[in-house]
């Protein structure tokens, strides 16, 4: 579309006629104090950034509510540790297939600021239930809850990546991807640190029981609640944006379908495979990670509980510096291959020496934050933006895949061999890592290199992009007007 000055005429007809830019120019005008309320400028997006990073916060919080519970779960509700666990696969196993599904809803029906708010609902119902559960001494209906509260959360994670390309494309995405992550990991940590005194408060005023894991449970929802505001929130400010910006909507002939999913073009396929070989080496290793630090360095278990989690205290303060680099200086694929190199130097010290563990694990810290900065955009800048939902759905899909089936894994290796072969294996999925990193250059580079441009070449890119389909739009609108219209 011509921009609103090129369709201007230079001299009006009458002085008292208003143009079209007169009333834009009044419609921006009235909307309040300027610099805050106009979608074009960064104090409003930074307001923008705020709601996109709580987004998901009430989803992170009440993630791990279960495992800083534990131990009241088990005595409370009296069940086995096997029973435990099963919260967590009633999270994991569906949303191998339902975040690949919300993402396509987003793309193809609910539309994205709608797909956030009932994901958010669905994070929000399943929290309530989980907490009733407890509250009225119902195991069966907090597994009900964990199963709903599965539902909304990956997909809420595909929503607010979604926001995230729409709003920040261009010069601040990597730090914006490295902010959401930064914000998530902050809600697990507060997760940790406060629900058992919430539950030894709430102890001393109620009588011992599951009444009150079910009460101390309701702080999740609470939590819950803000972030469906933020939804709320999220939609009416994009819904403004669109209105004001006139940005263009995405019409039915460009929604994707799921034969479109096979098109995709393979550097999207690998990063798919680079994000899952690479998190199952991280994620994983931290989940029996404490074991590990009491058996081989003889830690205590606040000792190992602290060296455990400094993976994710690391990544809230350095992803949205690595961000704010890899934005100023681009190259995400060389920031990718540094990264795998970096976790992979990690494993080996932790294998193989004695060392500190304290070395390693800030130096995985590091690795994970620059990663999570450098994968995660560069979806977007390969597809387009009605395909964005489709794709963040599927590479969530098949992340929660991997993470599950070599959990399993895991599992065997460390019943059967010990810890020594379990990081080798983590070594193996690092090196399987890096090849695809390799890979993914050479194909890049086959395609034109769009994936590894510095920033000043990217912003070059996007605005070549942008210009060609604007000439596109307007060939189209050409052929379908009348042909007596063409006729001068």
């Amino acid at each position: 579309m011509a921009d609103l000055d090129e369709r201007q005429p230079l001299v009006a007809d009458r002085a008292d006629e208003k143009t079209e830019s007169d009333i834009d120019e009044q419609e921006w005008n009235g909307c309040g104090p300027a610099i805050l309320c106009d979608p074009r400028r960064w104090p409003h997006r930074f307001i923008v950034l705020i709601f996109t990073c709580f987004l998901n916060f009430g989803s992170y919080f009440c993630y791990d509510n279960p495992a800083a519970l534990q131990t009241e779960i088990q005595q409370d509700m009296g069940v086995s540790y096997s029973k435990y666990l099963l919260l967590y696969s009633l999270y994991s196993w569906p949303n191998v297939i339902l975040c690949f599904i919300g993402g396509i809803l987003i793309d193809r029906k609910l539309g994205l600021r709608w797909g956030g708010i009932v994901f958010a609902g669905f994070v929000l119902l399943g929290q309530i239930l989980f907490a009733l559960g407890a509250l009225f001494n119902s195991y069966l209906l907090m597994e009900i809850g964990r199963f709903v509260f599965g539902i909304g959360g990956e997909s809420l994670c595909v929503a607010q990546n979604n926001y995230a390309v729409l709003w920040f494309k261009g010069k601040e995405l990597n730090m914006v991807f490295g902010l959401q992550l930064s914000f998530a990991r902050v809600g697990s940590t507060v997760n940790f640190n406060i629900m058992k005194p919430i539950y030894n408060a709430v102890a001393s005023l109620v009588s011992p029981g599951y009444r009150v894991l079910g009460l101390s449970m309701m702080a999740g929802v609470g939590m819950c609640i803000f972030s469906f505001l933020c939804a709320i929130i999220l939609a009416v400010l994009d819904k403004r944006a669109e209105v004001l910006t006139k940005r263009k909507k995405i019409s039915l002939e460009e929604k994707i379908t799921l034969s479109d999913v096979k098109k995709f073009p393979i550097t999207i396929y690998m990063l798919f495979i680079i994000c899952v070989a690479y998190y199952v080496a991280v994620f994983i290793f931290i989940g029996v990670g404490t074991v590990f630090f009491t058996t081989k360095y003889d830690f205590s278990d606040a000792q190992a509980n602290a060296v455990d989690g400094i993976v994710y205290i690391l990544s809230a303060a350095f992803s949205p510096i690595f961000g704010f680099f890899i934005d100023r200086f681009g190259k995400n694929v060389f920031w990718v291959i540094a990264a795998v190199v970096i976790t992979l130097g990690s494993h080996s010290l932790l294998a193989f020496t004695f060392i500190n563990p304290w070395i390693p694990m800030v130096i995985m810290g590091v690795g994970y934050s620059m990663l999570a900065c450098a994968l995660w955009p560069m979806v977007a800048f390969v597809l387009p933006e009605q395909q964005l939902g489709t794709a963040y759905g599927f590479m969530q899909a098949i992340q929660n895949l991997g993470l599950a089936v070599v959990a399993i894994v895991a599992g065997k290796i460390l019943d059967e061999k010990g810890y020594l072969v379990l990081l080798v294996f983590f070594m193996a999925c690092l090196c399987a890592t890096l090849l695809s990193s390799v890979l993914l250059y050479i194909f890049d580079v086959a395609r034109g290199g769009v994936l590894n441009l510095s920033a000043k070449a990217r912003i070059k890119y996007e605005e070549k992009k942008k210009i060609q389909k604007e000439k596109e739009e307007e060939e189209k609108k050409k052929k379908l007007l009348p042909p007596n219209d063409n006729i001068q």
